[in-house]
């Protein structure tokens, strides 16, 4: 798949809230995921798909309710990708709030092999 391919696929799966189909599906087996920071119980990086995966299922056990989670349209500049992610949430305990972010995504032999979040 070509970096665009990927950019028009990642996003029509986070549109649809399918973040770990699109990680299964789009990501390499040694991808990396970075956080601003460390919080929340998450390390500043998760290293190989397996951990990403994990990962994202302990953030969804932490929502109580998705009330919309939207993406931007995919900007692709050589191989990179950046997605605007504007999630409304109410998380377990917490009021319900906003969370975006920007996401950008990095792109080597058809699959992606890190992401970065930025608040």
């Amino acid at each position: 798949m070509s970096t665009q391919q990927i950019a028009d696929r990642l996003a029509d799966l986070c549109n649809k809230g399918d973040f770990e189909q699109a990680q299964k599906e789009l990501f390499s087996d040694d991808a990396v995921s970075i956080e601003p920071e460390a919080s929340q119980g998450f390390e500043k990086e998760t290293k190989g798909l397996k951990s990403i995966l994990e990962k994202g299922k302990k953030f969804a056990s932490m929502v109580e309710q998705t009330h919309s989670c939207k993406v931007s349209d995919p900007l692709v500049v050589g191989n990179v990708i950046a997605l605007g992610l504007f999630m409304d949430v109410t998380m377990k305990g917490q009021e319900r709030s906003s969370m975006n972010e920007l996401i950008v995504y990095k792109v080597k032999d058809g699959k992606v092999i890190s992401e970065e979040f930025f608040m």
